[in-house]
């Protein structure tokens, strides 16, 4: 099967075939290039994952917006309902506070929701740096064995 060309030279270059026609020795051009592969496949692979993080903080944010509409408006209902100027006062105190710590828990879940999708992106690119190191030591060792 023909690879189809893009019309654009710098993504039609073919790196391997390049590197491949210069036969360094003790250079594996396919070890290098199926390194890289691995290499671009964690970072679509942390990229899709922050991803997914921000469209599940921008789906929380917009479920707390929806509620918080919805219990401000019961807030303003029941300080209505409240009887005295000071059963009032009390009642928007009460509520105030409420209100506050609702958004402080809903601040932490959005912390928490953003942590949790940094490290599962980080763990992928950290995951895939080790693995990258262990190739490169095992290619030196290739070569000195080869050199022996």
């Amino acid at each position: 099967m023909a690879k189809q060309s893009s019309g654009n030279p710098f993504l039609d270059f073919d790196i391997s075939k390049t590197l491949g026609d210069f036969k360094v020795p003790g250079l594996d051009v396919e070890a290098i290039m199926a390194s890289q592969r691995k290499n671009i496949e964690a970072v679509t692979a942390a990229n899709q994952l922050a991803i997914e993080g921000l469209q599940a903080v921008l789906r929380r944010q917009a479920e707390i917006l929806r509620a918080s509409v919805e219990e401000s408006s019961n807030y303003v209902n029941q300080v209505v309902a409240a009887g005295t100027p000071e059963e009032k006062a009390a009642k928007q105190t009460e509520l105030a506070k409420a209100a506050f710590e609702k958004a402080l828990a809903n601040a932490r879940e959005l912390a928490e929701l953003v942590a949790k999708s940094n490290s599962e992106a980080a763990e992928i690119l950290s995951k895939r740096v080790s693995e990258s190191l262990d190739e490169v030591k095992a290619a030196i060792a290739k070569t000195q064995s080869a050199r022996k």
